[in-house]
């Protein structure tokens, strides 16, 4: 089976997360075809027989692009197994109120493009210190202190549950071959 996984990041979290999940297919003897929207190319493979796409949230919203790709690709994606893997540091937050406004996230994407994936998952993104310029940084502490998070800023700290992504995958491709 041919899979596309489809992804957008911003600080590369998600660029990690979709490269792991097209490892595990190939990994499984399906072919993954890794495709970063941002291009706006097209991705040049015969018809992929599924979809797994994953795209991070900043400021309440998933990027642009990734919108716009799922918005023009939405009758493919209908027609096809898909799903959607969600990133964001709000999931693994230690307010309530908060990792429930990350479960719906999903929700206004969906709304908007009118896509509904088969599965969703929920991954926590990284606090990428050493990779931030100096008011980010300091923003990122800040946030990062009221959390009760890492604020080490001399490392980059992931909260992505591999396991869990890789547990997410498996059960995927399950669906997606019966």
């Amino acid at each position: 089976m041919i899979i596309l996984v489809g992804y957008v990041s911003i600080e590369g979290q998600s660029r990690k997360i979709a490269e792991t999940i097209a490892a595990q297919i190939e990994k499984g003897g399906d072919r993954a075809v890794l495709f970063n929207v941002v291009t706006g190319a097209e991705f040049g493979v015969d018809h992929p027989q599924a979809a797994i796409l994953c795209a991070p949230i900043h400021g309440g919203r998933y990027p642009a692009p990734f919108v716009d790709f799922v918005r023009r690709e939405k009758d493919w994606l209908k027609s096809v197994p898909s799903a959607f893997v969600s990133v964001s540091l709000f999931i693994r937050s230690e307010f309530e109120e908060e990792r429930e406004e990350a479960m719906h996230f999903p929700d206004a994407l969906m709304a908007e493009t009118g896509w509904v994936p088969g599965m969703v998952h929920h991954a926590a993104g990284a606090l990428r210190y050493t990779e931030y310029d100096f008011f980010k940084r300091w923003m990122a502490k800040r946030l990062a202190e009221r959390e009760g998070a890492p604020t080490d800023t001399r490392q980059i700290h992931e909260f992505t549950d591999w396991a869990a992504l890789q547990a997410f995958t498996g059960e995927f491709l399950a669906a997606a071959r019966a």
